[in-house]
């Protein structure tokens, strides 16, 4: 079903995806929780020890800004690279072309619009970083 799946991984029901998976790469121990949606129009890179919470959005699809594009039915597509052991809480939207930085966290309801970079812990809409995790995984103020 999927482009590739690594090994101990899971997907609550129910799970939603454009191309069925065909274009979605799971790295090794991902977790995701009930109502995923994928719109893997183009490929979604997810690497290893990624938790994703329940009913988050990832999608590779938009749409042209000028309407007489829209009009003639213009989409584009951006992949999308979520590197190892991020966490991304409930209720995310994460838009085409965004990549996440490996031991990040996005916290829930966030809307991430840019990339966001390793070892940080980043929320809001639109997504911003609030904090850096240091070299101990410990919380420090930006």
């Amino acid at each position: 079903m999927f482009a590739e799946i690594g090994e101990n991984c899971h997907i609550e029901p129910p799970f939603h995806a454009n191309w069925g998976g065909k274009h979605v790469h799971f790295g090794n121990n991902v977790y995701a929780n009930f109502n995923l949606t994928l719109v893997d129009d183009t490929h979604i890179y997810i690497g290893d020890h990624v938790m994703i919470g329940p009913n988050v959005v990832i999608s590779t699809a938009g749409h042209p800004i000028a309407p007489e594009l829209r009009i003639q039915g213009g989409q584009y597509n951006k992949s999308i690279h979520i590197e190892n052991n991020v966490w991304i809480g409930s209720g995310v939207q994460i838009v085409p072309g965004v990549r996440i930085g490996e031991n990040s966290v996005i916290g829930a309801g966030s809307i991430v619009t840019k990339d966001i970079p390793s070892n940080v812990v980043a929320f809001g809409n639109p997504c911003r970083i609030h904090r850096i995790i240091n070299k101990d995984k410990k919380r420090t103020e930006k």
